[in-house]
């Protein structure tokens, strides 16, 4: 008996571990993203009524979007777990900024997620933003699934969409789903392997679930949307695109599936998809270049830390990942960042704003550790077998301003304001060493220094004058470098706390300037936190 308990133990736990599905969501503003987000979730059976960004007063507020900056201005600035269960299957979905001023804190949950949804407008394609952050989530090796958003609207034909993704994203697309009518005259869609059409109409306001219905092959032939539909499909086929599970995990390929998020024609189907083709979370890389096993001791990341995320409770929540083992509530964890032990005896289970006690969790499960102090981005928490996995990269600055406290008896609630958004990442924290007192941040774009002096304010009771500094570089150098930097008349030398070095530049014409000056001096765009 007492050999046979590990391997039971073992077993159950790679079967909870196959049950989940972790992922993101990542667009461009604007193509849809936090009305899908609300419509998986209803479709997930996590709600019984979605939301809209662009709500009335008769709409729901929606679920991913807590903070009252983020209601306000119809944006989403930062990103939130949320779990629900389909078919058997445990989603940890994990909402993402669609907004480049905060795309940094979509790199941080990438890191947590075992592949993306890089959802498109069907008018727009790919767009800007959604290049830098498939750019991002190529680096990360992160496979992708493509699900074409607003086709009840008028847009591009499905064939010229499938040419343009390939030949933006360098992807071979794979359709999983293909649409029934011209764009704008969406009447549902065809399944890739069965062959079969299914029909939807709209629901009011697409606050519930979409009529459906599945028509067989012999019911659909007299249709010629249908025909020309399957002809187009036929025709992808046979010129090799279709689903196949390497190339998908090697971020060659990308599942397709087109539909309304709004109107939620092609929502069930993209849920399915991520159970059917979706990864499920395996061995993760660790520092020295092993594979953590799924079966072995306890191990999570943290990849986000979010304070106030309930005003009445004023309390601070790190995000974690497991990625090994089992998770029990109460377990004392090593942080090997620090080599120091903690209780996890404050942990939940994630939605949005909400939050439920959580008495144990699996590989790619989410939960939420509150007043984990000593614990920040990247770091590593494990029980028994010590481990370190990579740490999170952050994105160079290109904005930056000096802080001014305005009110000086609040000095010291002003500089612990500043750590915990630091910690958080809604900015960045450095010092400059010309004898300037007042602290500088920086950021991604203009847009987080909103963010931050509202919650300056409403958080924390501090009120800032924010400065503008003339650099719009940065790159990250080794500390031996430093003496280069101080030397040149092109750079400027800041230090974030943690000790990390950055060269900040005016223009690229003094950047380039400073490369031919300091040949050997390595400048680095991005950089580990």
């Amino acid at each position: 008996m007492s050999i046979d308990a590990p391997s039971h133990a073992s077993a159950l736990l790679l079967q909870e571990a196959a049950r989940r599905r972790t992922f993101a969501v990542i667009s461009h503003p604007d193509a849809g993203k936090t009305t899908l987000t609300e419509k998986l979730l209803l479709y997930g059976g996590a709600l019984h009524e979605a939301g809209a960004v662009k709500a009335t007063a008769q709409q729901r507020e929606v679920t991913s979007d807590w903070m009252e900056l983020e209601r306000r201005r119809g944006i989403s600035v930062t990103s939130t777990a949320m779990r629900f269960t389909h078919r058997d299957t445990v989603f940890n979905l994990l909402d993402t900024p669609g907004h480049r001023d905060f795309s940094e804190d979509t790199l941080r949950v990438l890191a947590a997620a075992d592949c993306a949804v890089i959802l498109l407008d069907a008018a727009r394609g790919v767009e800007d933003q959604t290049l830098k952050l498939f750019q991002v989530a190529r680096a990360r090796g992160i496979p992708l699934i493509t699900f074409v958003n607003k086709y009840d609207r008028p847009g591009l034909e499905p064939l010229a969409m499938i040419d343009h993704v390939e030949s933006t994203l360098e992807l071979t697309c794979a359709p999983l789903t293909w649409p029934v009518g011209h764009p704008g005259e969406f009447q549902g869609v065809l399944e890739a392997d069965s062959g079969a059409f299914t029909r939807f109409t709209r629901t009011a306001r697409g606050a519930t679930r979409a009529m459906e219905e599945r028509v067989s092959v012999e019911g659909s032939e007299s249709d010629p949307d249908w025909a020309t539909a399957r002809e187009e499909l036929e025709l992808l086929q046979a010129d090799g695109r279709t689903w196949d599970p390497e190339p998908f995990a090697a971020g060659t390929l990308t599942p397709v599936l087109f539909g309304s998020a709004l109107w939620n024609f092609g929502v069930e189907q993209l849920l399915d998809a991520l159970i059917d083709v979706g990864p499920a979370p395996a061995a993760r890389p660790t520092l020295e270049g092993e594979a953590r096993a799924l079966d072995s001791g306890f191990s999570a990341i943290a990849f986000k830390v979010q304070a106030n995320m309930d005003p009445r409770h004023r309390d601070r929540i790190a995000f974690l990942r497991v990625c090994s083992g089992r998770f029990e509530r109460g377990m004392r964890v090593t942080n090997a960042r620090t080599g120091g032990t903690l209780a996890l005896a404050y942990a939940h289970e994630l939605f949005g704003q909400d939050r439920s006690t959580i008495e144990d969790a699996y590989p790619g499960d989410i939960i939420g550790i509150v007043n984990a102090s000593d614990v920040l981005v990247g770091d590593t928490l494990y029980a028994e077998a010590p481990v370190t996995f990579p740490p999170i990269p952050s994105l160079a600055p290109e904005h930056f301003v000096t802080a001014h406290n305005r009110d000086p008896g609040r000095r010291k609630q002003f500089h612990r304001a500043l750590e915990q958004l630091d910690h958080e990442g809604v900015v960045q924290l450095f010092r400059r060493e010309a004898n300037e007192p007042a602290p500088v941040l920086a950021a991604i774009g203009p847009l987080q220094f909103d963010v931050a002096s509202e919650r300056l304010v409403n958080e924390f009771g501090v009120h800032v004058r924010l400065e503008p500094l003339d650099w719009h570089l940065a790159r990250r150098i080794a500390r031996e470098d430093a003496d280069a930097v101080r030397s040149s008349r092109w750079a400027e030398l800041i230090e974030r706390r943690d000790g990390t070095y950055l060269a900040a530049f005016r223009t690229p014409y003094a950047l380039a300037q400073f490369v031919e000056a300091f040949p050997a001096v390595g400048l680095d765009a991005m950089a580990a936190r």
